[in-house]
């Protein structure tokens, strides 16, 4: 079984061989009957079916076109062009020279033809004439078919498999076998025109009855001319595959109508889908943003509250609650905020690809207007930690002088105990001169106790003072206590110059004292108040926050104190067996060890505070430059030209993986820095780095790998969408990091210039603005990398347009200005009709029916501003 070998070859020097048999032709050797019987059938048909339009019809293939004149009228009318004039004459050289003129015309439209010449045809050669009119029909019928990105015989197969995919017992594998029993041609007709035949009620075992009917139905009513009778196809073991598809091929065409529909109807909704995405990605936006919003709206006043507890336990309370809130709930909102930004971000780039306007957030709502409100939420947020830090260092300056104005108020309250008494008692009365003189020298004695504490009083005055400056919580107490010492202090004052003077008198009339207790009085009552005062020293109480205070002051005092105390001791003439002097100097000598054992406690708190201070640094003089590091490594990583996007993105990934992994280091840190503010440690002159730099820093790296990593995948999604070569993109990112003089991933308008100036671009001042319209609508100053690309690549994307989908809908509704409700649920998926039919507006112009909608003010609006 042979066939002519018949070859097309394309200008483009592609060569499909798609017309072939599954056996080569031999040039010497006859056509099997059947086959030739069938393509005789067909192409005759086929021919007719075209050359009727001219009023002529052909009876015998190989006969009818020797002369070349109905083969040129043929030409003329499949492809509406004229031929050249033919010549009239009826030799055999006319003959020859209208049949080189018809294949001149198939060849001037990319076919080269092998093995078929003018000779042959003007002498009837079958085998020839049959594979020139095959050549035709793929030429002008078959070839231009194309589905999903094929074309010709596969494109044709494809369109038949797809049409014919729902069908029960149809499986089209090929343009033979696959057509034998007539069902398929049955589901193609009734795919298109379900009112033509009941599918359900066709019989696989009746392959006669069903080519009758297709053959019947579509000669009926979708003018196909019969070209083949149901005997050629079920009397032959393997139908002719060009008969069979040059029949098919009139399926497809008579159907052409239909399948533009089709493809209108894919081209809405895939513009739909788009739409619809972005419009979901809008109104997410826009609930994230509100949300977010509405916490920074609730929680700054919060942090701006500024309102101070009473006590120490108090304003720990708040702080512990401001921890909470840096470790709980502020860290969700940064990544909210930062996949906001990221959500942002890529919808830009979606409307952008899809030839859409920018997303204009609701008012208020705007990334800027979000940035805003963070800011001044961290704002807040310092001045509210530093306020907390402030104010518990003033509650322990308070508590601390509470404590000592108490201690100090205690100790005069147990001296001035009694004095009062003993200076309204009347004993000179009946003394006599001795016991006078004894009395009024233990007066003096008094009022040399008395002046000493002058300055005691005035300190519990001035403690009492700083805390009324301080705004004590229960200075109302330490006023009363301070004023009921300073009444006591100046009555005893009046009392003991009245009682002077009383004595004085009395001295006047007993002349004779024992000049020994004077002369110990005089000499025991400084060495006693002195005593007393070391006593108070020992006892005073302390505020330190380092060891050297420690060691260089209250050590050092201690040290002063003793060395003070035994060289008055040692100079007192008194010994330790004397009255006043011997129980004063054994009460100072039990101080000593006491003062002595709470310096060393004091000494070992700050010992462990010097702990807690470099096991904080160490860690932060590690985790710092680490952050800086990882910075560092995320900025090389987003500029590197060499490598594809898809390998930044990689390396971006596993350098999120380290920094998620990291982690745990930060919240160490966190519970170390809790550990210092609890034991109200505030300085660490160990490291330069404190807790808020490295929250800041941590916040930041999180927030640049999310970003960086966005925008690698969107200039990996606009790449793939506008179709920039890895290659291309390499080159812009060189030009960009070239002329970014900043290193800040953004150019300036001058170095912008200088950039297109680079690249050839010829620009004036009109020109250049209406550039920088494009890439900074917001008249910034600067051009990011992404405005860049997108303006690099603007021009040549191919996006769908509103006149493109108004020309869709347009079909869809049958060249009407105006689309049906019924019309958009018969030719669209459920889901996108019935958006249409919500979205799309009433069609006002003259005599359309009632319900009628405007496709075309509805294709406008899907490419204008959203309305959200």
């Amino acid at each position: 079984m042979t066939q002519v070998e018949t070859t097309v070859r394309y200008d483009n020097g592609y060569e499909d061989e798609y017309m072939m048999q599954e056996d080569e032709w031999d040039r010497d050797m006859l056509l099997d009957p059947a086959w030739e019987q069938q393509q005789r059938k067909t192409f005759t048909a086929w021919c007719n079916s075209h050359l009727r339009k001219a009023g002529v019809q052909i009876e015998n293939i190989e006969e009818d076109f020797r002369n070349g004149l109905k083969l040129m009228l043929l030409l003329e009318v499949i492809s509406g062009e004229r031929l050249p004039k033919p010549d009239r004459g009826k030799m055999r050289f006319h003959k020859i020279a209208n049949v080189n003129k018809a294949l001149d015309f198939i060849t001037s439209k990319g076919v080269k033809l092998v093995s078929i010449g003018a000779e042959e045809i003007v002498d009837g050669n079958v085998k020839m004439t049959l594979g020139m009119i095959w050549t035709i029909i793929l030429r002008f019928a078959i070839q231009d078919i194309s589905v999903e990105e094929t074309s010709a015989k596969e494109g044709l197969l494809l369109w038949c498999q797809r049409k014919t995919a729902p069908y029960r017992n149809v499986n089209v594998q090929n343009f033979h076998v696959s057509w034998k029993d007539g069902l398929a041609f049955c589901a193609l007709i009734h795919r298109h025109r379900p009112d033509l035949l009941d599918y359900s009620k066709l019989n696989k075992d009746d392959p006669m009855g069903n080519l009758n009917l297709a053959f019947d139905i579509a000669e009926k009513h979708l003018d196909i001319p019969k070209m083949l009778d149901a005997e050629d196809i079920i009397n032959t073991p393997k139908p002719d595959e060009r008969a069979i598809m040059t029949y098919v091929s009139c399926f497809y065409h008579a159907f052409a109508g239909a399948e533009q529909a089709e493809t209108a109807a894919n081209r809405i909704c895939k513009v739909l889908g788009v739409n619809q995405e972005n419009e979901k990605l809008m109104e997410e936006y826009e609930r994230l943003a509100s949300e977010l919003l509405e916490w920074i709206r609730r929680t700054t006043p919060w942090l701006e509250n500024r309102t101070p507890e009473k006590t120490m336990a108090e304003m720990q309370r708040k702080l512990e609650d401001f921890r909470d809130y840096r470790r709980q709930h502020k860290p969700p909102k940064v990544q909210e905020k930062c996949q906001l930004e990221i959500n942002f971000n890529t919808l830009q780039t979606k409307l952008r690809i899809s030839n859409r306007p920018a997303f204009m957030p609701s008012e208020g709502k705007m990334v800027s207007d979000i940035t805003s409100a963070w800011q001044g939420l961290e704002q807040a947020e310092k001045g509210y930690e530093e306020w907390l830090l402030t104010e518990i260092r003033r509650l322990e300056r308070l508590d601390h002088l509470a404590e000592k104005f108490r201690q100090k108020a205690t100790n005069h309250e147990n001296w001035a105990s009694g004095k009062e008494l003993i200076l309204s008692q009347k004993d000179y009365e009946t003394a006599t001169l001795i016991e006078i003189r004894a009395l009024l020298r233990k007066h003096e004695a008094f009022e040399s106790d008395l002046a000493a504490h002058q300055d005691r009083v005035e300190q519990i005055a001035a403690i009492a003072q700083e805390l009324n400056e301080l705004d004590y919580h229960d200075v109302a107490a330490v006023n009363l206590r301070c004023q009921s010492i300073c009444d006591l202090w100046d009555k005893l004052g009046t009392l003991t110059q009245k009682r002077r003077e009383a004595l004085e008198r009395t001295e006047k009339l007993l002349e004779t004292i024992d000049q020994l207790f004077l002369e110990f009085a005089k000499r025991s009552a400084p060495f006693n108040n002195w005593m007393e005062g070391a006593m108070e020293d020992l006892q005073d109480m302390f505020i330190v926050h380092t060891i050297e205070e420690v060691q260089v002051g209250l050590y050092y005092s201690l040290y002063l104190l003793k060395c003070t105390f035994y060289q008055h001791f040692r100079t007192s003439v008194f010994s330790l067996e004397s009255n006043c002097t011997s129980h004063n100097a054994k009460q100072t000598l039990n101080v000593f060890p006491q003062r002595d054992g709470a310096l060393q406690e004091e000494m070992a708190r700050q010992h462990a505070h010097e702990r807690l201070r470099r096991q904080f640094a160490a860690q932060t003089n590690l985790i710092g430059p680490w952050i800086q590091a990882r910075m560092e490594e995320i900025g090389r990583c987003s500029l590197e030209i060499g490598g594809t996007l898809e390998d930044q993105m990689t390396q971006l990934k596993q350098c999120e993986h380290v920094i998620v992994a990291y982690k745990p280091n930060i919240d160490k840190l966190e519970g170390d820095h809790q550990l210092i503010q609890e034991s109200l440690v505030f300085d660490n002159k160990h490291t330069n780095y404190t807790m808020e730099h490295i929250r800041v820093g941590w916040e930041l790296l999180l927030t640049t790998i999310a970003r960086t990593i966005n925008e690698i995948e969107t200039q990996i999604l606009t790449r793939d969408a506008k179709g920039i070569s890895q290659q291309q993109m390499n080159e812009f990112r060189s030009s960009f990091n070239h002329f970014d003089r900043k290193k800040n991933g953004a150019m300036d308008t001058d170095d912008f210039r200088a950039c297109l100036i680079s690249m050839g671009y010829d620009l004036g001042e009109v020109e250049f603005a209406r550039i920088m319209i494009l890439v900074d609508p917001n008249a910034t100053g600067i051009v990011s990398f992404q405005s860049f690309i997108d303006f690099m690549t603007r021009e040549t994307a191919d996006t769908d347009t509103a006149e493109q989908v108004v020309a869709s809908f347009r079909i869809l509704a049958a060249d009407k200005p105006y689309i049906l409700v019924e019309e958009l649920r018969r030719e669209l998926p459920p889901e996108q009709a019935e958006y249409c039919i919500m979205r799309m507006p009433p069609y006002t112009g003259h005599g359309a029916p009632p319900g009628a909608l405007d496709y075309t003010a509805f294709s406008t609006a899907l490419y204008g501003e959203s309305d959200l």
